[in-house]
C-alpha cells in the first residue's frame, strides 16, 4: 500500500459551496483491512450555516450535529431513513456549521471488494448515490467525526483529476421537498456530466 498523502486541513477551511465544486475529481480513499478502496468524486451539496433551512444545523448544536461546529477536515457522518449512513466533510471554520455532503463517486481501486459488497447491481450504480458509496466503502458511525487529515487515517482525500467547469451541472439539492424557498432551490449541488462523445463525419 503507497504512502497516504491526505489533502491538508487548510483544504476544507473555505465556505462550503466553492469547496463542494472543488471537491468534484478529488479522489475518496477508504484503508479497508490494508487495503485501499478509493473512488474520484463525481457529485457533492454544500450546507452552511444555521440559516441555511437545508441544513441539518438549522435548529442549532445537537448531539447529532456537534461534529459540524468542529473545526473544519472531519467528516460528519449521519444515519438516515433508518437504514442509510450518508457521509459529509465538515468546512470553512470551527464554530460555523458547515458541510459538503459526497453524494456520488466513481470507483477506481479496490473494486473486487466493492463487487462483493455491492453483489447483483451493475457497476454503475455500486456508487452513485449517498448511501450507495458508504456501502461500498463500509462507511458507518464509526467515523462521525474521524479526522481526514491525521497521518494515520482510514478515510482521507487525495488530489484527484482537474475538472473543466463546462462539465460540471449545478442543480438544487434533493430531497429538500419541505424546505422553504430560497433554500430549496438554490444550486448548490454539483455534479460531474460525462465526456461529450466525439463523432467522425464520412464523405
Amino acid at each position: 500500500m503507497p504512502p497516504q498523502s491526505p489533502l491538508p486541513r487548510s483544504f476544507y477551511a473555505r465556505p462550503a459551496l466553492s469547496l463542494a465544486r472543488e471537491l468534484i475529481g478529488t479522489r475518496l480513499v477508504r484503508i479497508d483491512n490494508g487495503q485501499r478502496l478509493s473512488g474520484l468524486i463525481i457529485e457533492t451539496e454544500a450546507y452552511s450555516g444555521e440559516d441555511d433551512l437545508g441544513c441539518h444545523c438549522k435548529a442549532g448544536r445537537t448531539q447529532r450535529t456537534a461534529v459540524m461546529y468542529g473545526p473544519p477536515g472531519h467528516a460528519y457522518v449521519y444515519f438516515t431513513y433508518g437504514m442509510h449512513w450518508c457521509l459529509n466533510f465538515v468546512v470553512e471554520s470551527e464554530g460555523f456549521p458547515a458541510a459538503v455532503l459526497i453524494r456520488a463517486i466513481q470507483p477506481v481501486e479496490g473494486l473486487e471488494r466493492i463487487a462483493v459488497r455491492r453483489s447483483g447491481i451493475l457497476p454503475a450504480h455500486w456508487c452513485d448515490g449517498p448511501a450507495k458509496l458508504t456501502k461500498a466503502l463500509h462507511i458507518d458511525k464509526v467515523f462521525n467525526g474521524a479526522d481526514l487529515c491525521a497521518p494515520n487515517s482510514l478515510l482521507f482525500l487525495e488530489p484527484g483529476q482537474m475538472i473543466p467547469d463546462e462539465r460540471i451541472e449545478t442543480t438544487p439539492r434533493i430531497g429538500l421537498n419541505n424546505v422553504p424557498e430560497p433554500w430549496k432551490s438554490l444550486p448548490w449541488r454539483f455534479h460531474l456530466q460525462p465526456a461529450a462523445t466525439k463523432t467522425s463525419s464520412s464523405g
